[in-house]
């Protein structure tokens, strides 16, 4: 009879032994790491390529809200309206205004940049 009495003594120890030992670790919360990469990256979403002045390729970007159809339609409509002597200008082509858009760039700059009064912003960069 007295190996029955030890059984529960013995399941008793097992079951509370548990009980004074560290409790199993937490999910500690990740430490702060840096922005993702898309988040790190310079702003801005690649358009493809338009001819510009005397057909010279470009690049454009658009920044912010402003869409890539917006975008090139602006550039397009700059490269057409820009004259041979704005063009070759000491100071750089422009300012030229585009409906709500205002685009120019400094002397022999290959970025052109276009933006609005409420911080729209793309460039094209020849390519």
């Amino acid at each position: 009879m007295k190996s029955l009495s030890v059984l529960p003594a013995a399941v008793a120890v097992v079951l509370l032994s548990g009980c004074g030992a560290d409790p199993a670790p937490s999910a500690t919360p990740a430490p702060p790491s840096a922005a993702p990469a898309s988040e790190q990256a310079p702003p801005g979403t690649p358009c493809g390529e338009i001819a510009g002045f005397q057909g010279a390729k470009n690049k454009v970007v658009a920044y912010g809200k402003t869409d890539c159809a917006e975008a090139t339609q602006v550039f397009t409509d700059y490269f057409a309206k820009l004259t041979p002597a704005e063009a070759t200008s000491p100071q750089g082509p422009g300012p030229v205004v585009i409906g709500a858009w205002t685009c120019g760039s400094g002397p022999n700059d290959p970025v052109t940049t276009c933006s609005t009064e409420d911080e729209r912003q793309i460039e094209a960069k020849r390519s």
